[in-house]
């Protein structure tokens, strides 16, 4: 069944069907077992990760998860649920058509069914109590507030956030209205995402080392990405759903010349803050 995306999707390469905790359960053709138990790892970290931003995308009762993709020069790996504890993962070429791509994923993940979910290691209400509660407004430390990632999310409809991270994965600044503690939790989550995102690089077709592009996750409620900024920076950016995020990121790309020119100020600033 896995095999059928491949089969009957041109310009799709692999797919894998993963547990929660990283298992593999299934794979395409043409992987190693080595290829598949490292994507299956990355992929598992990777949308743990992923639920643990949807706080940055804004607030809502459910905040589910519904996909995480992940953009390299050489190609695209995607990732969504496929019952409860399980994961599909799949890679293609860059110009995949990807809505026969989404189509093919999710009527196998109907065809799965429960055949290949694993149940959850702790029960729901547990995983509440541990997921974060914290309101992140105000009152935290500040955090020094970047004027052009400001104005960028001020002129996008329904933008929320804009975040600088430095290479070695510290908030360097940000839009209006992010204090150090979100900035800081949502930092070591995006390191994280950074680095299982490039893990999956050969799963897409390339190196290690092949260029990634950016990692956007998308959940009912609204949208988070992470983009690289040049010099080993990353900007992680949150919106609502029914925003434009190419509008978006698009302005964001024009702005980071700025913010790279400014770059020698930013760490006073952040330091002050």
């Amino acid at each position: 069944m896995v095999q059928d995306i491949v089969s009957n999707v041109p310009k799709a390469r692999h797919a894998v069907v993963l547990s929660a905790d990283g298992i593999p359960r299934g794979s395409t053709d043409g992987l190693t077992a080595k290829d598949v138990g490292t994507v299956s790892a990355a992929m598992a970290g990777m949308q743990s990760l992923s639920r643990a931003t949807a706080h940055f995308a804004g607030s809502s009762r459910t905040r589910e998860w519904i996909q995480t993709v992940i953009e390299f020069q050489h190609g695209w790996v995607f990732l969504i649920g496929a019952g409860q504890g399980a994961y599909l993962a799949a890679a293609a070429e860059p110009d995949v058509d990807m809505e026969q791509l989404s189509f093919r994923m999710n009527r196998l993940v109907a065809r799965l069914g429960t055949n290949l979910t694993a149940p959850p290691r702790v029960s729901a209400a547990d995983a509440a109590a541990a997921g974060p509660q914290a309101s992140h407004g105000q009152a935290g430390r500040a955090i020094a507030v970047l004027d052009e990632l400001d104005r960028v999310v001020a002129s996008v409809p329904n933008a929320l956030h804009a975040l600088l991270l430095g290479a070695d994965g510290l908030p360097r600044g940000a839009s209006a209205g992010i204090d150090r503690d979100l900035a800081d939790t949502i930092s070591a989550a995006m390191t994280g995402i950074h680095a299982y995102s490039r893990a999956t690089a050969p799963f897409a077709g390339g190196a290690r080392d092949d260029e990634w592009s950016q990692t956007v996750i998308e959940f009912q409620h609204g949208w988070v990405f992470l983009i690289a900024a040049g010099e080993g920076a990353f900007l992680a950016a949150a919106a609502e759903h029914d925003c434009d995020i190419e509008e978006f990121t698009a302005r964001l790309s024009d702005a980071m010349p700025a913010q790279a020119s400014s770059r020698a100020g930013w760490g006073e600033g952040v330091g002050d803050a």
